[in-house]
């Protein structure tokens, strides 16, 4: 097995059930579509990368994930509790199958790419933890080199303190952090739109 490892955070693109503040304005059937196109996007730009292992949701969607596979690629499903519950799993699975620096990232920041994931394993060869802060104070990357169970303790998961109450764990930890570049992830109507006028043309 590699050392370095990559984790892709996903969901079944089941109408109504993701990206439900999309849906919210946008309705069920386009915020589909939307988080479909968000997950191909993110897997093109990783595509280049091996021992990348999709962690999904919920735990009987591995038939619809089967088909974002890429060659060596794994699926595991994520298992119950909060998101810092099923990240922490993660990690704590991967440090357990001998890799030493793991990264995991969402399917909902289609601008990471594979260049984002290797700064992050580089940084991990002389950080603890490394982190890509998102716009609306979440972060979209967050790397370690060791499970860190305190790092994913008393998080406000899905606001926007998120990124703040983790830096301020680590800090209380005394661990060494790195941060990466700011980048969007798209949560609304709003962020959408404005990743397609934006996007890069295919």
């Amino acid at each position: 097995m590699s050392k370095e490892k990559l984790i892709v955070f996903v969901k079944a693109p089941r109408e109504g059930e993701v990206k439900t503040r999309l849906a919210a304005t946008m309705g069920t059937k386009k915020a589909c579509a939307a988080y479909r196109e968000m997950v191909a996007t993110v897997l093109r730009h990783i595509g280049a990368l091996q021992s990348v292992e999709l962690r999904f949701a919920p735990d009987d969607a591995g038939a619809e994930i089967q088909p974002w596979l890429q060659r060596d690629w794994i699926a595991q499903p994520q298992g119950e509790g909060d998101l810092g519950t099923r990240m922490l799993r993660a990690f704590e699975d991967s440090f357990a199958a001998g890799a030493e620096r793991v990264v995991v990232i969402g399917s909902d920041c289609p601008e990471a790419g594979s260049a984002d994931v290797r700064t992050a394993w580089k940084e991990l060869k002389s950080h603890d933890v490394v982190l890509g802060p998102a716009i609306d104070g979440g972060y979209w990357l967050i790397g370690l080199r060791a499970a860190q169970p305190a790092l994913f303790e008393g998080i406000s998961w899905s606001g926007d303190q998120v990124l703040g109450q983790t830096l301020q764990r680590a800090r209380t930890l005394g661990v060494r952090i790195q941060l990466l570049r700011i980048l969007a992830d798209i949560d609304t109507e709003e962020d959408w739109n404005a990743y397609i006028q934006n996007r890069e043309p295919t």
